[in-house]
């Protein structure tokens, strides 16, 4: 099977560094995340851009859940995200909004604090643990599946039978992780696409091109 540090290297030499996650502060960074589940990053950029008088604990906090709701529409679901960020925001204010103060916490302790609030799944958890909180973790979301399908790659379907089994063969780096899923983000977007872009990709010699089995899941 391809080294997982092979897939990475050729990768971060097609695309360079990606600076992710695309946010003014960390908490912008925490906001996004929750308004990106089950939509694309324009409609987030949207609802971040009504938001942008009140992107701050305090002032996002004191927001009425309709009116939140109201400013992040573009996003979708937004009744339902509304209140999964006042859910997030009871949370942090328990830190007194001190991202520095969470970062000291163990990370199996702080992503299952994440999980245990309303609305917070596995993916959305660890995003906030790799990009907001400075913890090693790998992310897994559907353009992951998609690729380590492809290159013959037999993942667990659960989520963490996944990221754990990645996990075991990369070493723990934080800028390590952190690159490697914007690059496996911008690699689905540019190359890997549901009806991909084969002729182009780094990847292609090593590439099991898995590519009907992939398309139809």
């Amino acid at each position: 099977m391809i080294e997982l540090r092979k897939i990475y290297d050729r990768l971060y030499k097609q695309y360079g560094p990606q600076g992710w996650w695309p946010a003014e502060s960390k908490f912008e960074m925490m906001i996004g995340a929750i308004l990106v589940q089950n939509t694309n990053w324009t409609n987030v950029e949207k609802a971040l851009a009504n938001l942008k008088l009140h992107l701050e604990p305090k002032a996002l906090g004191k927001l009425s859940n309709d009116t939140l709701a109201k400013l992040i529409i573009p996003s979708g679901y937004y009744n339902i995200k509304a209140r999964r960020i006042k859910s997030f925001l009871e949370w942090f204010q328990t830190y007194n909004y001190d991202i520095d103060k969470i970062k000291k916490i163990d990370r199996n302790r702080l992503r299952q604090e994440l999980l245990n609030i309303n609305g917070i799944g596995p993916e959305t958890a660890d995003v906030m643990l790799l990009y907001a909180f400075d913890k090693a973790i790998f992310v897994v979301d559907a353009y992951a599946r998609r690729i380590f399908n492809r290159l013959g790659y037999d993942m667990p379907k659960s989520y963490d039978g996944f990221r754990q089994k990645v996990e075991l063969e990369l070493p723990c780096d934080l800028k390590l992780y952190n690159e490697f899923h914007a690059l496996i983000v911008e690699h689905a977007k540019v190359q890997c696409r549901k009806k991909p872009l084969c002729g182009t990709c780094p990847l292609l010699d090593i590439c099991a091109q898995r590519i009907e089995s992939s398309a139809k899941g």
